[in-house]
């Protein structure tokens, strides 16, 4: 008799993060038909979301509008429908890409240390607000002072006050997310503080929110010092022309002025992109270690949860494709970008592949257009209605299709 043959065994993915991006990768990789493990160092998953209570979450990606923890109920109930693993309270403390497209990763969690060898890792870890120490504000070192993050924790998960009086740092879309949460625990938001000459936020959003919780936007103006010393006290405020005041509260909230969490792709030698530290991807969300791929706003911090969502989905679909057999690619050229533009992302460009861009501008311009270049030869070139600092948007990566190997794609403001 003739032995029967084994059959081929199924690849296996960890996925490191359970935020939108994450958990929408798994799904993907789930249905089709790829054992998926994602490791969550929190203690649920789902994100950032799981603790913003506000709706408006869902709409691009799930087709219905939800509030944040509802959609990240949904999100986790789908990847576990799929078929997928979730391993909450797990962190992932070094990866080691082994070349040949498999990579080892060492695992710590309740149920100790783990070694595990996978085909294929993909990184969504997301992004963090710069806390005060990165943002170097002076003055004593009290209990009260929060990012929005934290302010939202304390308030969703463990329902908490975070006091009664508070000044918020930023006036990012996330900082009216944090005036929102101050008010559901009954404190007051005496004043938002930008050191920009306006908001980043939708006009209406600023409008409705200042009507509402009677608050005033400083703007050119910083927090200068922090004064307390069992919790705060008070805030001096200086403003661009010299002038400052004092501002007495209990509680200060930095938002926004994100950073992504790439710790983890550091350590494991990937290359990452110096204007958004992130790691390097291309269009194929591949960074520059075989079988590592990275998504979400690990890449492009910080876009919204469905962009998020739809990065995933498209980060599996190229896992898939790298387990079905197409080659790791041996030929990149920098994506880069001139002033006003920040960075861009994906920042790496295989020739011949296409896919859609995301960056980032530190000017507010109306209706620009924007020009793709390769040496002297013209990519691509189109209209968006806005760009606004702060917030990344989106235009279309045909034109990296025509991209060859003669050298750095530039994208301009024109």
């Amino acid at each position: 008799r003739l032995p029967l043959p084994l059959a081929a065994p199924v690849p296996e993915v960890l996925v490191i993060g359970a935020g939108p991006a994450g958990l929408s990768c798994a799904v993907e990789l789930a249905h089709r038909g790829i054992r998926v493990r994602v490791a969550e160092r929190d203690e649920e998953a789902g994100g950032v979301p799981r603790h913003s209570n506000h709706a408006g979450y869902g709409l691009r990606d799930l087709r219905r509008v939800l509030t944040g923890p509802a959609y990240a109920r949904r999100l986790r109930h789908l990847a576990v429908e799929a078929g997928a693993r979730i391993d909450v309270r797990t962190t992932v403390t070094a990866l080691r890409p082994l070349g040949d497209g498999s990579v080892e990763a060492d695992l710590t969690s309740p149920a100790g240390r783990e070694c595990i060898t996978v085909d294929a890792v993909v990184l969504a870890t997301g992004c963090r607000e710069r806390p005060r120490t990165a943002r170097l504000v002076p003055g004593t070192r009290p209990a009260g002072v929060l990012t929005t993050g934290w302010l939202q924790r304390l308030v969703h998960l463990e329902h908490r006050s975070p006091g009664q009086r508070a000044v918020v740092v930023g006036a990012e879309h996330v900082s009216y997310s944090a005036v929102m949460t101050l008010a559901e625990a009954g404190c007051r938001t005496l004043a938002m503080v930008t050191e920009r000459p306006a908001h980043t936020s939708f006009a209406a959003f600023d409008a409705a929110a200042r009507m509402r919780y009677r608050f005033p936007l400083l703007t050119r103006t910083r927090v200068s010092a922090i004064h307390g010393r069992a919790s705060v006290t008070g805030v001096t405020v200086t403003h661009d022309d010299g002038r400052s005041a004092s501002i007495a509260c209990d509680t200060v909230v930095f938002t926004g002025d994100w950073l992504p969490e790439a710790e983890l792709a550091t350590r494991a030698g990937i290359e990452c992109d110096p204007a958004t530290r992130g790691p390097c991807v291309d269009a194929r969300w591949r960074t520059t270690a075989p079988g590592v791929f990275a998504a979400g706003n690990l890449l492009h911090p910080a876009s919204t949860a469905d962009v998020c969502a739809h990065d995933g989905v498209r980060a599996a679909e190229s896992v898939a494709d790298m387990l079905d057999g197409s080659p790791w690619p041996r030929t990149v050229v920098p994506l880069e970008v001139d002033a006003p533009l920040l960075w861009a992302s994906p920042g790496l460009v295989v020739p011949g592949v296409a896919g859609r861009i995301r960056l980032q501008t530190s000017e507010s311009v109306d209706r620009p257009r924007l020009t793709m270049t390769q040496g002297d030869r013209t990519l691509w070139s189109g209209r968006v209605p806005w760009i606004r600092p702060t917030r990344p948007f989106g235009i279309s990566g045909a034109g990296l299709a025509n991209a060859d190997a003669g050298g750095p794609v530039r994208i301009r403001v024109d």
